[in-house]
Formats: structure tokens, C-alpha cells, sequence
């Protein structure tokens, strides 16, 4: 990883997870770009002081303005939040990343609230709905009037697959949702579309490395995206796309650009993502700082190679 967009919960008046938050931002540096998004976990409105929270989480360098409408008391109370969250974000020049229909209701739609937020303000290209698993339940005329209005307003859509399969529809009998927002459907309305990995060895997800490999092949099996280019988008999701949306400057291959690269062991995307490639050399502002031997297997049968991979090649090997 070379580039993390990481919540920080503000509803601790004392901002101690921010505080130190910020003093890893510092540290890492050198190594790695971290975003901070300012997170009312508890909700904006339902949680005393959060307003005046993320404020002054702001006023201490968070570089995003985070939300929660589903979890406020109120649909009402849920937009409200985001008309307030939207309002700060445009006074103070911010990107907007929310956590919006994380649910399995289809009458959850906070993400239209936003988007028309959005269009109001002219933020468009700034703000992000994260999870949006509530449009997997939502009735397809509504999902036809929403992506328009998404992609008009500029609003990303961030899926996070390996949280989404395990919460979603958790309380579902037979058949079972899977949960994922509508990612196929969404790119083909030319909403751009990033993989998070949401949750590391936390309360609500016990496992996790942050590999985005992982996170992207979980993808590719929960929207079912098995063409060629469906897995290539995928691995689009985990990389170009993902940069785009946070909003990295100087990203990618060309001159001119920050020599910030991970060479992976594979021939190509779909290889990746199949493989789970090992990271060969991670390489930031043109110098490596961090090496993984190639993924190998020792053989002891007659006739057999010494050691293969499982990598396609002409050879065998």
C-alpha cells in the first residue's frame, strides 16, 4: 500500500483517536499518503458535541469530512446531517466521503440526499458515498432514476467487499442478500467506482491484512464480474480508480508523475488478482522500501521441475 483513506471517529470530545491519527500521518509520510476522513460513528445529530467534534477535528489538519445519515434517528435527521456536513465541507474547500446506506433496507436512501447535496454546492468530483448496500435491495425503477442523478452530481461509489458480503443480510433467512452495492450496473453509468477494504481486526470484521488483491478478488466473486473486462475493472477498482477518488495528485505511470509503484509477480491484471500476486518490490518516490520473494513451491517428484509457480506460462513453470 502506498496509499491509504482511513475514518477517524470524532465522537471522543477529547479527539484522542484523531490526535493520534495525526501523529501516524506525520510518521508515515516518507512512505505513504494517509487521508483522514472526520467520522461521526455515533451520528452527527444523535451524539452530543459531534458537530462542534469534527470541527475542531478539521481545525487540527483531518483532510475529509465524513457522515452517517442512516445512523441518525430520522430519515430527516439523516439529511440533515448531510445538508451540514456538505455545508462545511464547501465553506472549508474539502472532500466529502460518507458512510450512506450501510443497511439492507431499500427505503434507505440517503445516497440521493447527497448527490443532490452535491449539486446544490458544486461539489461535484468531492464526494464519495462509501458502502451504498441498501441499492442492492432497492427497486430497479428507483436504482434507474438514481444513477443518473449520481453521475450528474459526481458522486463516487466506494463497495467494500469483504465487509459487505459478511454484514449484509446477516439477518436474512433463505435465500441470503449478498449485500455489495450494484458495481457493474454503476460503472456502466459512468460512476466511477473504487474497492475499500472498510475494516481490519476491529469489532466488526475480526480478519483482514490490507491487501487489496483480497479485496478485489472478493469483489470480482460477490458482483460476479468474471468477464475479461469485468476482472480487469475490478483490478481498475483497487488502483486507478481508488486514486482518482481520493484524489491523488501525480498518480500513475508517465512522466511527470510521482515514481510511486508496487511490481507485482504477474503478467497481467487478471494474473493479479488470480494470484494474489506477491508484492515484488514497493517503490516510493523512486526508491524501493519494501521487497517479497516470488510465491514458489519446491517439487521432490521424478520427472518434475525443482520448483514451480503458479503463474501461466509457456514453459510450465
Amino acid at each position: 500500500l502506498l496509499a491509504i483513506r482511513s475514518h477517524v471517529d470524532i465522537c471522543d470530545p477529547r479527539l484522542l483517536a484523531v490526535d493520534a491519527l495525526l501523529a501516524v500521518k506525520q510518521q508515515v509520510a516518507p512512505y505513504l499518503d494517509l487521508q483522514l476522513v472526520a467520522f461521526p460513528q455515533d451520528g452527527l445529530l444523535r451524539s452530543a458535541g459531534a458537530l462542534d467534534n469534527l470541527t475542531r477535528a478539521l481545525d487540527r489538519g483531518v483532510d475529509v469530512v465524513g457522515g452517517i445519515p442512516h445512523f441518525e434517528r430520522t430519515m430527516a435527521d439523516g439529511a440533515e446531517s448531510i445538508k451540514m456536513l456538505c455545508e462545511l465541507a464547501a465553506e472549508r474547500g474539502l472532500p466529502v466521503d460518507m458512510h450512506c446506506d450501510e443497511s439492507d433496507d431499500p427505503l434507505s436512501r440517503h445516497i440521493e440526499t447527497l448527490a443532490y447535496q452535491a449539486q446544490r454546492l458544486g461539489l461535484q468530483g468531492r464526494v464519495t458515498g462509501s458502502h451504498l448496500t441498501s441499492m442492492h435491495s432497492m427497486d430497479n425503477y428507483y436504482v434507474s432514476k438514481l444513477m443518473p442523478l449520481m453521475r450528474e452530481a459526481g458522486v463516487a461509489a466506494i463497495a467494500n467487499p469483504l465487509i459487505n458480503i459478511t454484514l449484509q443480510g446477516r439477518h436474512d433467512t433463505y435465500p441470503k442478500r449478498r449485500g455489495m452495492t450494484r458495481v457493474p450496473e454503476l460503472l456502466a453509468a459512468g460512476i466511477p467506482v473504487a474497492f475499500g477494504h472498510d475494516c481490519v481486526l476491529d469489532p466488526w470484521y475480526s480478519l483482514g491484512s490490507g491487501d487489496m488483491l483480497e479485496v478485489a478478488q472478493m469483489g470480482l466473486h460477490v458482483a460476479q464480474m468474471t468477464s475479461q473486462d469485468g476482472m480487469r475493472a475490478c483490478f481498475a477498482a483497487v488502483t486507478e480508480n481508488a486514486a482518482r477518488i481520493i484524489g491523488l495528485q501525480d498518480y500513475g505511470i508517465a512522466p511527470g508523475c510521482h515514481a510511486d509503484l508496487i511490481l507485482l509477480d504477474a503478467a497481467d491484471p487478471i494474473e493479479a488478482i488470480r494470484l494474489r500476486a506477491a508484492r515484488l518490490a514497493v517503490i516510493r518516490r523512486g526508491r524501493i522500501i519494501a521487497r517479497s520473494v516470488p510465491a514458489r513451491a519446491q517439487l521432490t517428484l521424478p520427472g518434475r521441475p525443482d520448483e514451480v509457480s503458479f503463474r501461466l506460462s509457456r514453459t510450465g513453470s
